[in-house]
C-alpha cells in the first residue's frame, strides 16, 4: 500500500505584535458540528514523484480560491496519527478569509440513501492567533505552529 502524502501552506501574518495563521475548516456532514481540533492548514494529497511545493500551491488555491506569493519556507514534514505525511510550507501573506471559494466533492448523503450530494471541501476559513490556532487545528499539525514560532523568534533575534 502506497503511503499517503499531503502538502499545504501555513499562511501567516503580523497583526501588531501578534502572529496570526490562516486555517480552514473541512466541509461536509462529518465535520459540520466539529470545531476544536477540526481545522487545518489548506492542504491536499499528492502523488509520488510530484513536487510537494507545487502540490501545496495547487491545493491552497483549490481549497481557498486564493494564490500565494512570496518565499515559501519548507517546514519539517509531520506524520499525522492517520499515517499520512504532511509537507508544509510557511509563507507570510494575507487574504480575506470570508471570501474563500473552495472546490467541491460528491458523496452519498444521508448514508445508504443512494442520493449523491455535493459539499465544499472547505466550508469556512479564519485567522487565528497561535494559541487559539493550536486549540482549533488538528492535533497532528500542531508541530507546524511550533516550527513557525521558532523560525520567527530566530528571525527577530537576527
Amino acid at each position: 500500500m502506497a503511503k499517503k502524502l499531503s502538502a499545504g501552506i501555513l499562511l501567516w501574518r503580523r497583526r501588531g505584535d501578534a502572529i496570526e495563521v490562516f486555517l480552514v475548516h473541512p466541509g461536509g456532514p462529518f465535520w459540520a458540528k466539529k470545531d476544536a481540533g477540526a481545522w487545518s492548514i489548506p492542504k491536499g494529497e499528492f502523488g509520488a514523484g510530484e513536487d510537494p511545493q507545487a502540490a501545496a500551491l495547487r491545493e491552497f488555491e483549490e481549497e481557498t480560491g486564493f494564490s500565494v506569493a512570496g518565499e515559501l519556507v519548507p517546514l519539517k514534514p509531520i506524520r499525522q496519527p492517520s499515517g499520512k505525511t504532511v509537507h508544509a510550507f510557511a509563507v507570510e501573506g494575507d487574504c480575506n478569509a470570508e471570501n474563500i471559494r473552495s472546490n467541491r466533492f460528491a458523496m452519498e448523503w444521508p448514508p445508504r440513501s443512494g442520493q449523491q450530494r455535493e459539499f465544499p471541501e472547505v466550508d469556512r476559513a479564519g485567522w487565528f492567533g497561535l494559541s487559539e490556532a493550536r486549540r482549533k487545528m488538528l492535533r497532528g499539525q500542531a508541530g507546524f505552529l511550533d516550527e513557525l514560532s521558532e523560525m520567527l523568534a530566530l528571525r527577530a533575534g537576527e
